[in-house]
C-alpha cells in the first residue's frame, strides 16, 4: 500500500493509500473527482534542537574576541533556542544560577534551591579523599643503636620532659 496525498475539484484534502501507483484515484466525500498531490519529503531523517545554552561561548576568546558575525550568529540561535524552550519546556533543562562550582563542587556543581546541608555533606564526604597525613603510617624511629624501635613511633621534637 502507498500513502498518496489528494485533491479534489472543491479543494478539499485528504490522505489515501492505494495499491499500486496505476490504481484509479478514490472520489472524495463530496464525491468530485480527485487528483494526486505532490507529497512532502523528508530527508535526513533527524531534527536538531541546535547548540544548547551549555555550548554557548563564555569567553572572549570564544566569541572570536568579540567578532560581530560571530556574536550576531550566537544571538540568533540563542533566538531560535530560546522560542523552541518556550514550546518545549523540557529542553530548557536547569536554568538555576550555579552557586558553587569548583573545589568539592568540581563533579556537581551546587544550584540555587539546592538543600544546603546534604549538599555540602554530600560533596565533602562522599567524595573519596586522599588520607590525610596523620593518617598515613609511619616509619619506624630508630634507637641509638641503630635498630628500629616497635615503641617509638612518633618523631621526636627535640624537647624532654
Amino acid at each position: 500500500m502507498i500513502l498518496y496525498d489528494l485533491a479534489c475539484a472543491s479543494g478539499h484534502r485528504f490522505e489515501a493509500a492505494l495499491e499500486s501507483m496505476r490504481a484509479e484515484n478514490p472520489p472524495c466525500e463530496c464525491g468530485a473527482p480527485t487528483r494526486r498531490l505532490l507529497s512532502r519529503l523528508n530527508v535526513g531523517g533527524a531534527a536538531s534542537a541546535g547548540p544548547s545554552r551549555d555550548d554557548m561561548p563564555n569567553t572572549w576568546h570564544g566569541t572570536g574576541r568579540g567578532n560581530p558575525e560571530v556574536l550576531r550568529g550566537w544571538h540568533q540561535a540563542m533566538t531560535r533556542r530560546e522560542k523552541l524552550e518556550e514550546k518545549y519546556p523540557e529542553l530548557a533543562g536547569d536554568r538555576r544560577p550555579v552557586l558553587a562550582h569548583e573545589g568539592v563542587f568540581a563533579d556537581r556543581p551546587l544550584k540555587a534551591g539546592d538543600d544546603l546541608a546534604p549538599a555540602v555533606s554530600e560533596a565533602t564526604f562522599a567524595r573519596k579523599s586522599p588520607a590525610r597525613p596523620s593518617d598515613a603510617p609511619r616509619p619506624a624511629a630508630t634507637n641509638p643503636g641503630g635498630t628500629a624501635s616497635a615503641t617509638n613511633t612518633r618523631p621526636t621534637t627535640g624537647t624532654t620532659n
